[in-house]
């Protein structure tokens, strides 16, 4: 800010989270839209460019790494996630596909490479005692070959609702059951805690076979031993581990028990509802309220809380914003009527906004000779004539996403 505002120059970090780069993409969008002024759109579109290009070049084809060179544009780190650093990245693909309106297939093509690396490479089954079929998204090193860690994170539940819109928006209706299943998984991993709430993080055993997850106490007690570097201890030890961190079974380790209000989990199960309609997910939402409005109602508001294995947890002295922006967003919206924010009218993003995508407005992005601000400093003006930035006198780009 300080270089900025002495009207020096601003140079792209060699170490740059990848979230950062992919999550201005709606704002902007949304700006040059209600501004007319495609500076905005124009300078996330250089970036997704970028991202476009890169996306077959990495160490993983189809995902990117946790963090970027930005000043180079290289993308060489070896550590690949949907989770925190790189989570709205993923999210953002399909909801700016809506949000132009479909008139561009490059958010198509980028989500198609993402997703399916995403299936081939991240995600695991869990293995639970009543043989459950949930989904998890872990972590990939691209030196471990195919190796996933089996870590898992709050953040991470923003996937299922991400690949649920995904399945309607690009017509993947057969990736809808994957969609439920990760789901599932954010909805098991509130209903094992003592207190009915999820973790910020926590390690999960996997399943040796997709198709066939029989529960496996000595592989959970094998896996719980390992995460805690005892391979050549016993049962005994295996069982002590589990007893003095409070692991519930299929749970190897819980290295963040603390719960700071997210929104990702009740988002899923929201538009997963808006999708399906199935009321079961209304009851776990319900139940997850409850339980969250019992561990983290203070006097003045609701408050983070230190350990969700404890149900007389001590509460932490603050609220994160999204609790207000997101996850009351989504547990009100979950209990409506599906035409009050309706999803075929409406883009939701990690922002106390919502953006309607049938605003009256006039095209934004004229040819590529128009200028609406030329005073402005950097490379030179990088205009997609091609993409209109939605004249909204037409018919808005619809999902149906009301079930029947």
């Amino acid at each position: 800010m300080n270089r900025s505002a002495l009207g020096m120059g601003i140079q792209p970090s060699r170490n740059t989270i990848l979230a950062e780069l992919g999550s201005l993409n709606l704002e902007f969008t949304r700006m040059s839209q209600l501004t007319k002024d495609p500076k905005y759109f124009d300078a996330i579109q250089r970036i997704t460019d970028k991202l476009e290009s890169a996306q077959s070049r990495t160490q993983v084809p189809g995902l990117w790494p946790m963090m970027v060179d930005a000043h180079d544009m290289q993308f060489t780190d070896p550590r690949f996630t949907v989770g925190g650093m790189a989570d709205s990245t993923y999210e953002y693909l399909p909801k700016e596909h809506i949000l132009l309106g479909a008139q561009t297939d490059q958010y198509r093509k980028m989500y198609d490479a993402a997703i399916n690396s995403i299936k081939k490479r991240l995600l695991f089954r869990g293995m639970t005692k009543d043989g459950k079929d949930i989904m998890f998204a872990g972590n990939i090193r691209s030196t471990s070959k195919s190796v996933i860690e089996p870590q898992f994170e709050h953040l991470k539940c923003f996937l299922g609702g991400t690949v649920g819109i995904g399945a309607k928006v690009f017509d993947r209706p057969e990736e809808l059951s994957i969609a439920r299943k990760l789901t599932d998984g954010c909805i098991w991993a509130y209903d094992i805690m003592p207190t009915g709430i999820m973790p910020e993080a926590l390690y999960i055993s996997p399943c040796k076979n997709t198709d066939d997850c029989e529960w496996d106490e000595q592989k959970w007690h094998t896996d719980v031993l390992r995460r805690f570097a005892k391979y050549s201890q016993g049962e005994e030890v295996a069982q002590q581990i589990i007893s003095s961190n409070k692991l519930p079974p299929g749970v190897t380790e819980i290295p963040d028990a603390s719960y700071n209000l997210r929104p990702e989990a009740i988002e899923s199960v929201f538009i997963m509802y808006r999708i399906t309609g199935d009321k079961e997910l209304q009851d776990a939402a319900w139940r997850m309220f409850r339980s969250i409005e019992k561990m983290t109602l203070t006097r003045y508001g609701h408050a983070a809380i230190s350990d969700v294995r404890n149900p007389q947890s001590s509460q932490l002295d603050y609220m994160e914003s999204f609790w207000l922006a997101e996850t009351l967003k989504y547990f009100y919206l979950i209990f409506s009527e599906p035409d009050v924010v309706n999803l075929d009218e409406y883009v939701l993003y990690v922002s106390p906004i919502s953006q309607p995508d049938n605003h009256p407005m006039t095209g934004c992005l004229g040819s590529s000779n128009q200028s609406t601000n030329d005073n402005h400093i950097g490379t030179p003006r990088h205009t997609h004539s091609d993409v209109q930035l939605l004249d909204h006198d037409t018919e808005p780009f619809r999902l149906h996403f009301l079930f029947h």
